[in-house]
C-alpha cells in the first residue's frame, strides 16, 4: 500500500512539474520520507549525500520529454543532467552536460589533474574527489619491501599528492591502501550514482550499480571546478544474461566472451548494460569483474542493474544505510519494461566455457576446449613461465577463495605451481582478510610470492628478471590489458589473460596444453587425478577485517597547508598555459609520423618506468610515440627529420621542429589511443608542437583528451585516404574551416612532387570545445571565465 502511495504521489508531482504548477509543499507524511531521506555516501565524509530526489525529478522531467521506456543506463545519465529541461537527448549525437557526484583520480594522473587545478586558481574542490596511490609501486622481491622501496623513491610525489589533497579538501588514500577501483567499490559506489576516474578501468564500480566513467585528468578538473562535465549521449549496448554459471566458469569468462564478440573498438560510444535473470546469480564483486574489462572493448562504461546481491555486499562493507536507501528507489536502479538497446548480445551462462583471451590484445577470445589446438596453430610458447592473480580485475575475497581452493586441492596432491606464481591483493582490507582466514597462506605454500597492495605488473611496475628482452616466453593472469610489453616490458612476451581459476590451474601444469575440465595431473606419486572445480565464499562469513588504516581525511583548517613542489625536481613540474591559435590556417607542415597499426596510449606515452615522470610534462615528453611502428620504414622511435633528412627519435625530431617554430602532424590508423585513459598521451604532442592527430577512428577518452588540450582530433572522412599519405610528405590544415558539423579540409603535398590533392576530415567539436581549441586549451578557457567572474 505504501508502495502504491509513493507512485501515486509521484505521479501527482510529475504531473504538476509538467504542467509548470507550484507544488505546494505541507508537513511531511510518510510517503514524503523514503527519498527524502539523508544517506551519507559513505562512511569517510560528512556532508556528501545521496541525492535519489533530486535524480527523480530529474528522471521525471525527461520521462516527461522522451516518452518511452529508458535503459538503466539512460536512468542513471539522464538523471544527472545539469539542465534535464533544455537538454537535446539523442543518443549517440547529443552532447550531455552532467554533474557527476564523485571524482577520483589515481596518483599517476592526480599528478597532472591537480598540477592543472592548481593552475585554475580556486581554494578548493567543489564536488568530493579522493586520489588513491597504486600505480608507482614496482613489484620485485614481495609486498612489504616493495611497498618501502616505493615509499622512499616516491618520497616527494606522494608528498606532494599528501599535501595537495590537504590544501584543496580531498581525500588521500596513501601507498599501500589498494587499487583505486577496489578502494571505490569497498568505500564510495552506490547504486545510481555518476563518478568520474583519471583511469579507464574506473567502470569497476558497475558492480555496484554506479556509472562510473574513466577520463582524463581535464575532465576531472572540470568537475573538480564545479563545471559541468560533457559526455556525448551514449548508445546502450545490452547484454542479456540468461542460465548459471557452474563448475570452472567464473564471471570473468562474461566478458572475455563479451570482447571476443565486439572486438576492441565494438563498445565505443555506448554503455553496456547487463540484464536478464542470469544476473542475480553473480555476486557484486564479480559483477564489477565484468565492468571493469569492459575498458577493453571501448564501452564508456558498464552497469548491473541493483539486486540483492548488491544489498548484501553493501552491509557487508558496512553500508546498510546505503543499501536500503537504494531498496527504495530500486524501480529506478533497473532497466524499465520494454527499454530498448541499440544493440543486443545474449549468453547463456549454463553454456558459457571458461575462456582464455590474446595474446597482445584482450579481444582474441578463445574458449578452453580450443585453446591447446590454438596454442600449436600459432607457434605460441607452450610453456607457461609465469601466473599472476589479483589486480584491480579479480582480487576479491571470492576470487582469492576459489583461487586458494584449487591451490589447497593440488597441495593436498602434493604438487605446487610449476610456473612462477604471484597474488595482487586490490586492497588492504582484502590482504587481511584473507590473511585472517587463511587463503593467504594456501597461496603462498603453494608458490606464490604477494605483492604490494598495488597495480604493479599488470601496469608494467614489473622488475621482471627471469626473461631476456626479445626471448619468447608465455604468461598468464587474471588482469584485463595485454598490449604488447605492457606486462613486463618485452614484446615477445605472450601474455594471456583469463580467470584466477584458470590461471591457478595453468600454473601448476607450467603448460598453455592443460584443460582442467578434461585432463589429469600427476601428483608426488605418479597417480593420476583431475583438479575440483573451484569453491568459494562471494563474502567473508566473518566479515572483513580493515586491516591498517590508510586513509588521511583533510584537515578541518586547511588555510595553512602549504602544496610542495620543488622547483629543481625532475618529477614534478608546474604548469605553463599552451599558446592561443593565431586565427590562421596551418600550413606546409611535416607529417611527424605515419603510425602502422594499433597505436594505443601505451605506444603514444609508455607506463612502465616512465611513470615516475607523470608530474613533469616536459621529461615524460621524451617517451612520446617511442612505441609506434612507422609506416615508412617498419620502425619504432626512428623518424626522418625532414629538415635535414636525418633519422631521430620521435620525441628529439618533435623537439627540433618546435625549436624551429615548426608545426606537425600525426597520421594515425584506426582506433587510435586506444586503452588507458593516459592524457600525457594528449598533452605531450601538444607540449612538443602537434597541433592536429589525424586517424581512421579515435578511441573515445583520447579524442577527448587531444580536444581539452587544444589540439585538433580529426577523422578521415574516407578511411581508404590513409593509404593515399606517406609519412614524407607536407600538409595544410585550414583550421579556419572548423565549425559545428562541418568537415575540415587537408591539403596533402606529396613528397614525389605530384600535384597536391585535398582530403576531407570529419570532426566532432562542439561550441565549446572549439572555444578551448582557440583559448589554447581546456584549462586556458576555465581560467578565463575564472578570471571574468572574479
Amino acid at each position: 500500500m505504501l508502495a502504491t502511495r509513493q507512485v501515486q504521489r509521484q505521479v501527482l508531482t510529475r504531473s504538476r512539474v509538467m504542467a509548470n504548477m507550484p507544488l505546494r509543499r505541507t508537513m511531511a507524511t510518510v510517503t514524503d520520507l523514503p527519498l527524502d531521506r539523508k544517506v551519507k555516501q559513505n562512511n569517510l565524509e560528512e556532508g556528501n549525500f545521496i541525492n535519489y530526489k533530486k535524480m527523480s525529478e530529474n528522471l521525471a522531467i525527461v520521462r516527461s520529454r522522451l516518452n518511452r521506456p529508458l535503459t538503466y543506463a539512460e536512468k542513471i545519465v539522464y538523471s544527472h543532467l545539469d539542465d534535464p529541461h533544455g537538454q537535446e537527448i539523442e543518443r549517440g549525437k547529443s552532447y550531455l552536460r552532467l554533474r557527476p557526484d564523485r571524482v577520483a583520480c589515481q596518483d599517476a594522473t592526480a599528478q597532472m589533474a591537480i598540477l592543472q587545478f592548481m593552475s585554475a586558481g580556486m581554494p578548493s574542490v567543489a564536488n568530493p574527489a579522493t586520489v588513491h596511490c597504486d600505480h608507482l609501486i614496482e613489484a620485485q622481491i614481495g609486498g612489504v619491501k616493495d611497498l618501502e622501496r616505493a615509499v622512499s623513491i616516491n618520497k616527494e610525489v606522494y608528498d606532494f599528492l599528501s599535501s595537495a589533497c590537504a590544501k584543496y579538501n580531498i581525500g588521500f588514500w596513501k601507498p599501500g591502501s589498494g587499487i583505486i577501483h577496489q578502494i571505490l567499490l569497498e568505500n564510495y559506489a552506490f547504486p545510481g550514482g555518476l563518478l568520474i576516474g583519471t583511469d579507464s578501468h574506473t567502470p569497476n564500480a558497475g558492480g555496484l550499480g554506479m556509472c562510473a566513467i574513466g577520463v582524463g585528468g581535464a575532465d576531472a578538473v572540470d568537475v573538480m571546478a564545479n563545471l559541468p562535465w560533457e559526455l556525448k549521449a551514449p548508445k546502450v549496448i545490452g547484454v542479456k544474461l540468461t542460465g548459471e554459471m557452474s563448475g570452472w566458469t567464473s564471471p570473468k569468462d562474461i566478458i572475455l566472451k563479451v570482447a571476443g564478440i565486439l572486438t576492441v573498438k565494438g563498445g565505443t560510444g555506448a554503455i553496456v548494460e547487463y540484464h536478464g535473470p542470469g544476473v542475480n546469480g553473480i555476486s557484486a564483486t564479480g559483477m564489477g569483474t565484468i565492468c571493469n574489462m569492459g575498458a577493453e572493448i571501448g564501452a564508456t562504461t558498464s552497469v548491473f542493474p541493483f539486486n540483492d546481491r548488491m544489498y548484501d555486499y553493501l552491509v557487508a562493507t558496512k553500508r546498510k544505510d546505503i543499501g536500503d536507501f537504494s531498496r527504495v528507489y530500486a524501480k529506478e536502479l533497473r532497466e524499465d519494461e520494454g527499454a530498448e538497446y541499440d544493440q543486443l548480445i545474449e549468453i547463456n551462462l549454463s553454456e558459457l566455457e571458461p575462456h582464455i583471451n590474446g595474446p597482445f590484445t584482450p579481444d582474441l577470445a578463445t574458449p578452453i576446449s580450443k585453446f591447446s589446438e590454438a596454442v600449436k596453430a600459432n607457434n605460441w610458447p607452450e610453456e607457461l613461465k609465469v601466473g599472476l592473480i589479483g589486480s584491480c580485475t579479480n582480487s576479491s575475497y571470492e576470487d582469492m577463495s576459489r583461487a586458494a581452493s584449487i591451490a589447497r586441492d593440488a597441495l593436498n596432491h602434493g604438487i605446487k605451481s610449476k610456473a612462477a606464481f604471484t597474488v595482487t591483493p586490490g586492497s588492504e582490507q582484502i590482504r587481511a582478510t584473507i590473511a585472517r582466514d587463511g587463503q593467504m597462506q594456501t597461496l603462498e605454500e603453494f608458490g606464490g610470492m604477494v605483492l604490494a597492495n598495488a597495480c604493479g605488473p599488470c601496469i608494467g611496475q614489473w622488475d621482471r628478471r627471469d626473461m631476456k628482452k626479445g626471448e619468447a616466453n608465455s604468461i598468464i593472469s587474471s588482469y584485463n590489458r595485454n598490449f604488447v610489453g605492457r606486462n613486463d616490458g618485452n614484446p615477445a612476451t605472450h601474455s594471456f589473460v583469463t580467470s584466477p581459476d584458470l590461471v591457478v590451474a595453468l600454473s601448476i601444469a607450467g603448460s598453455l596444453h592443460f584443460n582442467p575440465l578434461t585432463d589429469k595431473l600427476k601428483d608426488k606419486d605418479g597417480n593420476e587425478f583431475m583438479l575440483q572445480p573451484p569453491s568459494g565464499d562471494g563474502l567473508p562469513s566473518r566479515g572483513y577485517d580493515p586491516g591498517q588504516d590508510t586513509y588521511q581525511a583533510p584537515p578541518a583548517d586547511r588555510t595553512t597547508v602549504q602544496v610542495q613542489v620543488s622547483p629543481t625536481s625532475d618529477r614534478l613540474q608546474t604548469l605553463s598555459p599552451f599558446k592561443a591559435w593565431d586565427g590562421k590556417d596551418a600550413m606546409d607542415m611535416p607529417i611527424l609520423i605515419k603510425t602502422q597499426g594499433k597505436t594505443t596510449t601505451d605506444h603514444i606515452s609508455m607506463a612502465g618506468p616512465w611513470l615516475k615522470y607523470r608530474g613533469h610534462l616536459d621529461n615524460i615528453s621524451n617517451n612520446m610515440l617511442i612505441g609506434a611502428v612507422n609506416d615508412t620504414n617498419g620502425e619504432v622511435n626512428k623518424v626522418r627529420n625532414f629538415t635535414n633528412g636525418e633519422w631521430d627519435a620521435v620525441p628529439a625530431t618533435a623537439r627540433d621542429y618546435k625549436s624551429k617554430g615548426i608545426k606537425w602532424v600525426v597520421i594515425g590508423d584506426w582506433n587510435y589511443g586506444e586503452g588507458s585513459s593516459r592524457e600525457h598521451a594528449a598533452l605531450e604532442p601538444r607540449h612538443l608542437g602537434g597541433i592536429a592527430i589525424i586517424t581512421r577512428s579515435f578511441a573515445r577518452i583520447h579524442e577527448t583528451n587531444l580536444k581539452k588540450q587544444g589540439m585538433l582530433p580529426l577523422t578521415f572522412a574516407d578511411p581508404a585516404d590513409y593509404d593515399k599519405i606517406t609519412g614524407d610528405d607536407k600538409v595544410d590544415i585550414l583550421c579556419t574551416e572548423l565549425a559545428v558539423g562541418k568537415p575540415i579540409t587537408m591539403v596533402v603535398h606529396p613528397a614525389d612532387g605530384s600535384e597536391p590533392f585535398n582530403v576531407k576530415l570529419n570532426q566532432t567539436f562542439n561550441e565549446p570545445q572549439i572555444e578551448w581549441f582557440k583559448n589554447g586549451s581546456a584549462l586556458n578557457t576555465m581560467a578565463k571565465a575564472h578570471a571574468k567572474s572574479s
